[in-house]
């Protein structure tokens, strides 16, 4: 798969160190790369054997597959998915050769591949990274949980695969939208910016349970960034909190956002607009208890996916014509200037998946 590079001019926001340069080392020079752990690592030559594992590595092969060099230096993955489909065999071209690893592979299973760099969550660094670590394999820890570590964690991958010019170009694409986000919240004064209702719909283990994200998740800046007031600040998590309808009624919201990571929410909301308690509650009155939008994956996640989600939030927060977010248009040009697929990919592999409310 050869990707066409298309470069956009890079627009400044106030995300600590969005716009710093990336050092490009010298022929022959130590390339050191600083985690998001704040560790530096040398490397004597770019890493020829990566491998991404742990919770939440499809996530990170996302972002990973920005860069063309990834196709030949990932060279194993640990099979995780959140849906039946997944787009890494669309992104790589390389697919077929690389080593699937068992989900929550131990280290020992991971040392006969002999990589020369791992990548893993950093919420993993000691119950995984440090098993590995002691086989004198190197660790490298992203986060991708908020705008800023996007950015920071997107120049780790481009220091690691050597390759600069493509961070640049990566950056310059959130970066282009989430001017036009701001600058369209800025024009909405704050009496006019409704109260927002985050929800995760869970049924695992055959147990129904609605939870509101940490106050200092991506989920939550999201809501801020679009322009929406969270109501559920107060409660205090580092994680998924689990609320009952009682605390939703009191909350009372404008509007409220549902997301389902195991397929399309829709099914559920719509369930939810024909339950008379839902349907009594200010956003079900107005009609706006919203499925959240996706294709492969949710568009509120740490994933490269969540400039699409803060876009669509953007049109359906601000008040009418306040953000234009044309869903198909976006979507094709995610695919193409971030990952180098053609229209034709496009509309046949990624389009039919897509979920969730995306009417206009």
């Amino acid at each position: 798969m050869k990707r066409v590079l298309i470069m956009i001019p890079l627009l400044a926001l106030a995300f600590s160190g969005a716009c710093a340069p990336v050092a490009k080392p010298e022929a022959g020079a130590t390339i050191i790369i600083v985690d998001a752990l704040g560790r530096e690592i040398a490397f004597k030559h770019p890493p020829e054997r990566v491998v991404v594992v742990g919770r939440a590595s499809q996530l990170i092969l996302h972002a990973a597959y920005f860069f063309d060099e990834a196709d030949e230096r990932i060279v194993a993955m640990e099979q995780r998915t959140q849906r039946e489909s997944s787009c890494i065999p669309l992104l790589d071209s390389a697919f077929e050769e690389k080593a699937q690893l068992e989900r929550d592979v131990a280290a020992e299973g991971i040392a006969p591949i002999k990589p020369d760099a791992l990548i893993m969550k950093s919420y993993l660094a000691e119950s995984l990274g440090a098993p590995i670590e002691a086989l004198g394999l190197t660790t490298v820890y992203l986060d991708l949980e908020t705008p800023e570590q996007f950015f920071r964690d997107v120049r780790t991958l481009g220091n690691l695969f050597d390759n600069s010019e493509r961070v640049e170009q990566v950056i310059s694409f959130y970066q282009d939208r989430l001017a036009r986000v701001s600058q369209a919240v800025a024009e909405v004064p704050e009496d006019r910016r409704p109260r927002v209702l985050f929800l995760q719909y869970s049924d695992r283990g055959g147990e129904v349970a609605l939870n509101v994200p940490a106050p200092s998740w991506l989920q939550t800046n999201m809501v801020e960034l679009a322009g929406g007031i969270p109501v559920w600040l107060e409660v205090i998590g580092s994680g998924w909190t689990v609320v009952n309808f009682e605390q939703i009624a009191a909350w009372d919201a404008d509007q409220i956002y549902m997301v389902y990571y195991a397929g399309d929410p829709v099914p559920i909301v719509e369930s939810l607009k024909q339950d008379p308690a839902w349907s009594a509650l200010r956003a079900g009155q107005s009609g706006e208890i919203y499925a959240f939008a996706g294709d492969y994956l949710s568009w509120d996640q740490p994933d490269p996916r969540w400039i699409l989600g803060l876009e669509w939030l953007a049109d359906r927060i601000l008040p009418d014509d306040a953000y234009d977010f044309d869903a198909l248009a976006e979507v094709s040009s995610f695919y193409q200037e971030l990952y180098g697929l053609d229209q034709a990919t496009i509309d046949a592999q990624v389009k039919p998946l897509l979920n969730g409310d995306l009417a206009p």
